[in-house]
């Protein structure tokens, strides 16, 4: 299925094979996007970006979609993540690109922008805000902490997820993009994984699909899944506590770049008290950073809201281009 006016390629970027959805000409701006996605998450953003005299570029993400998807669990790592971007925009031709992403992507732009400054003019951060590096490797402190129902726990041995996922695809990617809250859910911690469950378990489908979301968004999404399998995707995960280890020399690294976060008000990731700290600390790593919540959506904020956030990716994005920043 392709989208009008969006151009697709594929690029030998960092060791791999890379594909990318792009439309427009001018400033380079890179939209990376999150778990369980493809380009085409970012088909709403691609246009709107375009049309206002940027080159816009959407690659299906390390693992993901038609990009390569290595064998080897170590090869995911934030290093690996941060490399395929950087050399997303030397394959492009460009020194320089504004960074945007969503998700899991969040944590890879956050990253780019500390550890190349110099490639990374500015950067956008989608539901996950950016955090310091914890004293500790993260699994190590959930797990000291009693958290091992944490999600991130269920993700870890392979073929274990893959195969919850992969049963039903179509129905995982639905409860994934509109299910909501079973009541059996913590609601103090409602990404638990309860002891001999499944993530699936959690999440209840309503009766109608949103209206943001259409049965070809699905088919597309579920079609490349069921295609590619969620390993890849799973692999990220599976590096969190490697990518502690790795980052010990950007620990202290502020982003000084102009910097832009956007959520859902609903996003379960900035709900609540957890949420609310994250938002505040996320002030002391990136100093001046501009936060936009958007009122009523979830986690899939730039499909849910397209217009908002399209609006406020321009509001930020257009005076940087006025002023040559790029």
């Amino acid at each position: 299925m392709t989208v009008s006016g969006i151009q697709h390629r594929e690029l030998d970027v960092n060791g791999i094979r890379m594909h990318i959805a792009e439309q427009g000409s001018g400033p380079l701006v890179v939209l990376c996007h999150g778990w369980p996605e493809i380009w085409y998450s970012w088909r709403h953003q691609l246009p709107a970006l375009a049309e206002r005299g940027f080159h816009v570029v959407a690659p299906d993400m390390r693992g993901y979609g038609s990009t390569d998807a290595p064998e080897a669990v170590d090869a995911y790592t934030l290093l690996h993540l941060v490399g395929d971007i950087t050399g997303l925009v030397t394959a492009l031709g460009e020194q320089h690109a504004v960074l945007i992403g969503h998700d899991w992507g969040a944590p890879v732009v956050w990253n780019a922008a500390t550890m190349r400054p110099d490639m990374f003019t500015a950067v956008v951060g989608m539901g996950v805000p950016h955090r310091a590096r914890s004293p500790l490797p993260p699994l190590r402190m959930l797990r000291e902490a009693g958290r091992t129902d944490y999600y991130w726990f269920h993700f870890q041995p392979p073929g274990v997820a893959e195969a919850e996922f992969e049963r039903d695809v179509d129905t995982a990617l639905r409860k994934l993009l509109y299910g909501v809250p079973g009541p059996q859910v913590d609601r103090e911690h409602p990404l638990d994984v309860p002891r001999g469950g499944g993530f699936l378990d959690r999440l209840v489908l309503p009766p109608q699909t949103p209206a943001w979301l259409r049965e070809k968004d699905i088919e597309r999404l579920a079609g490349e899944f069921r295609r590619t399998g969620f390993r890849g995707g799973f692999n990220w995960y599976r590096n969190l506590d490697r990518n502690w280890e790795l980052t010990a020399a950007w620990a202290d690294v502020q982003v000084r770049q102009p910097a832009l976060f956007i959520a859902g008000s609903r996003d379960p990731f900035i709900a609540g008290r957890r949420g609310a700290a994250m938002l505040k600390h996320m002030e002391d790593v990136v100093p001046g950073v501009r936060t936009q919540l958007i009122e009523g959506a979830g986690h899939w904020v730039q499909q849910e809201e397209p217009e908002r956030v399209n609006q406020a990716l321009l509001d930020f994005l257009l005076p940087l281009h006025r002023s040559r920043l790029h």
